[in-house]
């Protein structure tokens, strides 16, 4: 997928708990990688875009079927690069049906490749922004392993030269220090924007392996809103009712827009030029006729069809959390094997087909306001042993929306939501 995907604000973090499907081995040391991660992998071009793509589909493929009839924020790339970490350890049929759903169309050794490129390109993205510039973008992996499980070292040198994940002891027969440990790294990692992406009990004596990926964007607009201009105006929900909502107004020059036969779209760039806020409003009535057939190449089309402008923009102001249990929707997609103790393989990750996936636990955050945005999500997979306007165009979003966060480099998706209320 060309840039036009690239310029999605995100947030994420991914958790993926292994536990057992049967008896508890004896005692084993842990073999821990000694390999750095590696930090100019030869990614050809080809194989970072089919990444992209791939990404990207499985991010409207989660929207079709979490969006429902409230706010979502996800960050599918939190949970992208979370299974991917975990497909590192998958086998035969287990495997084959990950990558399916999760659009994993390159071979493996090239697939793990070019997640490190892609990751390391959105950390230097973020590097690369000008000094005194307000734009932050932050991922981290990290891995807590059962001390007395032995894990093969092949996988863990996967995990160490792709993904930069160390590792850390556990000892899951005491849960709670753990579970309270890595809630605290994800808190972190996120500047305290997800707290408890863990809850009570999802942890227990049969955990054997929690994988952790972390990100957190904050940015201002290229353009802020003045506070002053923003008052209450009314945003009219799906039903027809209306709510009065805090709006902000600015006269933007020079931004991307554009006008379909059903609806308006403008692209909202962040200070440092690397990535940018898309929100595409479908006119009244067509808010399930524009979404019903979104996919990567309408959106494309969407975005492909964007132009420079002059815009007075009244924008509303909202900020929420979501948390989501995605082990039904990811097996409904497509991973069931994954989540079957008597079915799943993961014996790539310690030799034996003795873990299952549990639990995929994902939670994210977003915040809209006249400065900027801030953003941050969390993934878990827990497995088990078994005026008089200006010249230009006006666009008033007081119905629902949906937004992107994209880097604008390599098209990635980073965030994806639909704002129904932005009063909730």
């Amino acid at each position: 997928m060309n840039s036009l995907i690239s310029r999605l604000l995100s947030f994420l973090l991914v958790l993926a708990t292994f536990l057992t499907a049967c008896t508890p081995r004896p005692a084993l040391s842990l073999v821990q990688s000694s390999l750095p991660r590696l930090t100019d992998p030869p990614v050809a071009p080809d194989n970072l875009q089919t990444l992209v793509n791939g990404n990207n589909a499985f991010a409207l493929d989660l929207y079709h079927v979490l969006a429902g009839n409230d706010n979502l924020i996800v960050s599918p790339y939190s949970i992208s690069l979370a299974l991917a970490m975990t497909y590192g350890g998958a086998r035969g049929d287990t495997a084959a049906q990950m990558a399916q759903t999760l659009h994993f169309n390159l071979p493996d050794e090239a697939l793990h490749a070019a997640f490190n490129r892609l990751d390391l390109n959105l950390e230097q993205n973020s590097a690369a922004a000008e000094q005194g510039q307000a734009f932050r973008l932050h991922i981290a992996n990290a891995l807590w392993a059962q001390k007395d499980h032995t894990f093969r070292q092949e996988y863990l040198d996967l995990l160490a030269v792709n993904y930069g994940a160390g590792v850390r002891l556990a000892d899951f027969a005491q849960s709670e220090p753990t579970r309270r440990e890595i809630n605290q790294w994800v808190s972190q990692q996120t500047e305290e924007k997800i707290q408890d992406l863990i809850p009570a009990g999802a942890l227990d004596a049969m955990t054997r392996l929690v994988l952790v990926n972390a990100i957190y964007f904050k940015a201002d607009w290229e353009t802020q809103f003045d506070p002053a201009a923003t008052s209450d105006a009314p945003f009219y929900r799906l039903d027809g009712s209306q709510i009065a909502v805090p709006m902000m107004s600015a006269e933007l020059s020079g931004v991307l827009y554009g006008r379909g036969d059903n609806y308006q779209a403008i692209e909202l760039p962040y200070q440092g030029g690397t990535a940018v806020m898309d929100v595409i409003v479908p006119d009244a009535g067509q808010f399930a006729v524009l979404t019903a057939d979104l996919n990567v190449e309408k959106l494309n089309r969407i975005l492909g069809t964007l132009q420079p402008e002059t815009v007075q923009l009244r924008l509303p102001k909202f900020k929420f959390t979501r948390d989501f249990d995605l082990g039904s929707t990811l097996s409904a997609l497509g991973m069931k094997d994954a989540f079957d103790p008597s079915l799943a393989d993961f014996s790539g990750m310690d030799g034996e087909r003795d873990l299952y996936i549990g639990k995929v636990l994902h939670k994210a955050f977003v915040a809209v306001d006249e400065k900027g945005t801030e953003a941050a999500a969390a993934t878990a997979v827990v497995m088990r042993l078994t005026a008089i306007l200006p010249a230009g165009v006006e666009m008033t979003v007081d119905r629902p929306f949906i937004f992107l966060i994209r880097d604008l480099a390599s098209g990635q998706i980073l965030f994806l939501g639909q704002v129904l209320n932005p009063a909730q």
